[in-house]
């Protein structure tokens, strides 16, 4: 695993190293191990599968506030998306500020996301499919979303 910086502090884009033959690949999704070789302690303790039929679908910007604000790790399986995190750290310089980066099943790059940011994605082809490993149950009092089209964060989605 190759470990991509972004312009966000502690947002990271995580290379996967995928080997492939004539009968198609393999990869390791996660490993704990090399989660807390760069400081992820945290273990993820729910995983989701987001299913989406149409291109251009987008979904979020949702996380959930403290005290079950999670770390996620996120990973497109099937398909294409552009993936989308905002800054809602009120302290950080980057605040509302977002970051975006097309995942997908050919590039095996995955996102992890640390606690404070709101995520979203839109899909780039039909019947996407994204998968979300959290390290916090999801608790719907604790939810909180942004608009995807909020103008002081002014996400420039791929497509209409």
């Amino acid at each position: 695993m190759n470990i991509r910086k972004t312009k966000i502090e502690d947002l990271l884009i995580l290379e996967t190293n995928v080997i492939s033959d004539l009968r198609g690949y393999f990869y390791r999704a996660y490993s704990k191990e090399s989660m807390s070789e760069i400081g992820i302690m945290d273990e993820f303790i729910q995983t989701n599968i987001s299913y989406n039929f149409s291109k251009g679908t987008i979904r979020g910007m949702h996380m959930q506030l403290s005290p079950h604000s999670e770390i996620k790790l996120i990973r497109c399986i099937k398909g294409s998306v552009y993936d989308v995190v905002i800054d809602m750290r009120k302290n950080s310089v980057t605040f509302l500020q977002y970051f975006g980066v097309e995942l997908s099943e050919s590039n095996a790059l995955s996102m992890l996301i640390p606690k404070g940011f709101a995520h979203g994605f839109q899909t780039l082809e039909d019947n996407s499919i994204m998968l979300y490993q959290h390290s916090s149950i999801y608790n719907s009092n604790s939810e909180f979303s942004v608009s995807f089209l909020e103008p002081r964060i002014n996400i420039k989605w791929p497509l209409d």
